[in-house]
């Protein structure tokens, strides 16, 4: 959006729990203003269960306050629980919103800001159906892969032609179970592919010392990461094979860039991710294991079939062919229109096919 209008004013709202009073306004690049609604996460028999209703009725004149106070021209939300006392109020005061699923099966909060929001952005094209009339698909906001060439990527790696990465991550969800499966077929592993293992903050130290367990001519085929910020588009560029959860936006970079994968959707949450991943798979461009049937014996036949060039470039070129790496420029385009008051390119497209 600011590389389309660089005097643009931009305002975030957050919510009670979760990750953006640090990562957006600690780091001081954006207003932060914060609403007392939490998102839910539980159905527990807690405290919570009567304080979030409280919140969330709280959030309302709290969010109408905001809204009179910044004057915003448009309001963007990936929505959840925190969007609905904000999107109502806009709605209420004729503020155009645009709200994004990224989820092929959209969450409750998210179905009905569907009936509050001006448009829905979608990253699959079977969740248009949630949204009759005010949806159009985006894709999944990822990362910039351009500029990025493969054969560099892979030399800064320290890759040779023959080699074959292995990228195994988990995004923010459960992360054990990979990590387990991965422990139990290393050894296996290492002969025929390297693997670099994103392991996070708590899985790391452990990875690490399983490394060392290898013998040593072979422990340089196994690199330990706790996160990669930075080196991610690299890394995923010069991967050949992913191993991963199957969230939205890990389905998306997938696609975006081109790569096989297997994916082991994170079993609760609604489901989300079993579907998302089995989208990419009925249309040939995943793996998809459940994620109860991931034992090291698992994984080293699902990376021993994909050990195999040819079956390899099948899945990536599929995935490719499904990937979205402008939907962060379609996003921000839908909503300048909105701000501006111009015809909405959602719209238009529509009308043009």
């Amino acid at each position: 959006m600011r590389d389309a209008r660089p005097d643009l004013e931009l305002s975030y709202i957050g919510g009670a729990r979760g990750l953006e009073a640090r990562l957006v306004g600690a780091a001081g690049e954006l207003p932060y203003y914060q609403l007392l609604v939490r998102s839910l996460r539980t159905t527990r028999r807690d405290v919570h269960l009567v304080g979030d209703p409280v919140r969330l009725a709280a959030s309302i004149p709290q969010a109408w306050g905001l809204l009179r106070s910044l004057l915003p021209s448009a309001i963007f939300s990936t929505g959840g629980y925190l969007a609905l006392p904000l999107v109502n109020a806009a709605r209420l005061r004729g503020i155009p919103t645009l709200v994004w699923e990224g989820n092929v099966i959209p969450g409750r909060a998210n179905r009905a800001l569907g009936r509050l929001a001006t448009r829905v952005a979608v990253s699959f094209s079977p969740t248009l159906g949630a949204f009759p009339g005010r949806s159009f698909v985006s894709g999944t906001p990822v990362r910039s892969f351009a500029g990025i060439e493969r054969a560099s990527a892979r030399a800064r790696l320290g890759l040779t032609p023959e080699d074959r990465l292995m990228l195994v991550f988990g995004g923010s969800q459960a992360v054990t179970r990979l990590n387990v499966a991965l422990a139990g077929a290393l050894p296996r592993l290492i002969r025929e592919w390297r693997v670099l293992h994103v392991a996070g903050l708590a899985g790391a130290q452990d990875a690490i010392a399983r490394r060392d367990e290898l013998p040593e001519q072979m422990r340089e085929r196994y690199v330990v990461e706790a996160f990669l910020t930075d080196t991610m588009a690299d890394v995923l560029v010069a991967a050949d094979l992913v191993v991963g959860r199957a969230g939205s936006s890990t389905c998306a970079e997938v696609a975006a860039v081109g790569i096989a994968s297997i994916l082991v959707p994170y079993p609760h949450a609604g489901g989300h991710q079993q579907a998302n991943a089995a989208w990419l798979a009925t249309h040939g461009a995943a793996v998809v294991v459940p994620d109860e049937e991931l034992t090291a014996d698992r994984l080293v036949a699902e990376a021993a079939a994909l050990r195999d060039d040819a079956r390899r470039s099948q899945l990536a070129a599929a995935a490719k062919q499904l990937g979205r790496p402008d939907a962060a420029q379609a996003l921000a385009n839908e909503l300048l229109a909105m701000a501006e008051g111009r015809p909405l390119p959602s719209l238009a497209a529509e009308s043009a096919s």
